[in-house]
């Protein structure tokens, strides 16, 4: 288990720092398993926010991470898995 976990809540954070947030999406709600593209968020906003989580976390995310058809939980994942890599490298 990674000694820091990247969660939902810290996704929103970014999500808002990167690049705000359509009037028509409340991120505060069950928004886990809505593709990115549903929720407003095309390719350059993803790669800001994936750009903003690899910088505060040391992690290098895939292309294929940050793609608008994936999903929140998708994403988080991804970050937790590379999380996870970098706390069995440094052990």
């Amino acid at each position: 288990m990674p000694s820091i976990q990247f969660t939902l809540d810290d996704l929103r954070r970014i999500l808002l720092e990167a690049a705000g947030a359509d009037e028509n999406v409340d991120l505060a709600g069950d928004i886990l398993d809505t593709t990115f593209e549903v929720l407003g968020y095309e390719s350059i906003a993803l790669l800001e926010t994936g750009g903003r989580i690899e910088r505060e976390y040391g992690i290098v995310l895939d292309d294929d991470d940050l793609s608008d058809d994936i999903t929140p939980r998708d994403l988080i994942d991804a970050v937790n898995a590379q999380l996870s890599l970098s706390d069995a490298r440094a052990a």
